[in-house]
């Protein structure tokens, strides 16, 4: 199985140079990364979290995603020279970390940005050694960019020499069994809201109000999505779901459903690997017995073995419906989870 990607590769620092002076397309920035309009520019690692930063920054961000179309897998996404230049103009960065978009952390290091750096897997409980929301901002809001590029010879998450490899556990590369989609957790959702809006309130003080507001907005949205998460584990708590990869499990886990899949499975097609013929045979007699009653699948992610459990799911009856990793188009953050939700609901039904 392998990922579909067509991605650009990394241009020469002559290039970016010739970047510099005709790329009309990206906002003006200034040092302090205030676009023009004193707009704060912020980057995002993919339009999910560019959704929920023009969501707490209105009209004062001017929010720019690297990751913008299906086509395109963070997992293994090559930067180009107009990347680079993109995050050297950033006034905030938004990357999810957890080894999903490793391409930012080279961004961050070969553009040299100052920008603060705000990493979704520090909020979400599931990952090793994660600080709590308050702990995380107040380490981070205490050092100067300098400290901030010091601190890289001790560990610091953020930035880490191209190249380099991470032990297990070790800064935000990929730990083995973690589930790095914390987008679809709507706990870390909201802590992460209300760290953009912190962080985005020091950048531009006299909107800290704004983005107070607007982060409070977002949280009591993603309450009506908890509600309606709830609505479903009242219904059909402890029903047995099939993902053909663990991008959902954060929401299934929410509305009390029960993951079933064997972990040898969706672990094979997450890394773009055969799934094992013994794991396979596992998988079909599982949809086979009927003890499933949902299948869930990643269309921007497949191959043999996904379809052949797709269509042996459809030939039991068993409803398939499909969660994406990126945003689909004219929806938000919230709207997009909402219809996850209600595709969840329907289904089940």
């Amino acid at each position: 199985m392998t990922r579909r990607l067509l991605a650009p590769v990394v241009i020469g620092a002559a290039s970016v140079l010739a970047l510099a002076g005709c790329a009309g397309g990206a906002p003006t920035a200034t040092s302090s990364g205030a676009a023009a309009g004193d707009k704060v520019t912020v980057v995002a690692s993919t339009d999910v979290y560019g959704s929920i930063a023009q969501a707490i920054g209105g009209d004062f961000v001017e929010v720019q995603s690297i990751i913008t179309s299906s086509s395109q897998d963070p997992h293994e996404y090559e930067a180009s020279a107009q990347d680079q230049l993109t995050l050297k103009n950033a006034g905030l960065v938004i990357e999810n970390g957890g080894g999903y978009d490793a391409f930012m952390e080279s961004l961050v290091e070969a553009s040299g940005t100052t920008a603060p750096v705000i990493t979704a897997v520090d909020f979400n409980h599931d990952y090793p050694g994660a600080a709590s929301h308050d702990e995380a901002h107040a380490d981070e809001a205490s050092a100067a960019p300098t400290e901030r590029a010091d601190a890289q010879a001790e560990g610091d998450d953020h930035d880490h020499a191209e190249g380099e490899t991470h032990a297990e556990g070790d800064g935000h590369g990929h730990i083995e069994g973690f589930n790095e989609h914390v987008w679809y957790d709507p706990h870390t959702m909201e802590d992460l809201a209300a760290d953009i809006a912190e962080h985005l309130g020091e950048i531009a003080p006299d909107h800290a109000a704004d983005f107070t507001a607007n982060a409070d907005a977002f949280v009591g949205e993603i309450a009506g999505l908890e509600d309606s998460l709830g609505q479903i584990e009242a219904k059909d708590a402890g029903a047995k779901v099939f993902v053909t990869e663990p991008v959902p499990v954060y929401l299934t886990a929410a509305a009390g459903l029960d993951n079933a899949t064997p972990d040898e499975f969706s672990e094979a097609v997450e890394e773009g690997q055969d799934v094992p013929p013994a794991t396979l045979l596992e998988s079909l007699q599982l949809i086979e017995s009927g003890d499933i009653a949902l299948m869930i699948v990643n269309p921007q992610t497949g191959g043999a073995e996904t379809t052949q459990v797709e269509d042996a799911a459809k030939a039991k009856n068993i409803p398939v419906i499909e969660f994406t990793e990126t945003l689909p188009e004219g929806q938000t953050y919230i709207s997009w989870m909402q219809s996850n939700i209600t595709a969840l609901s329907d289904a089940l039904a």
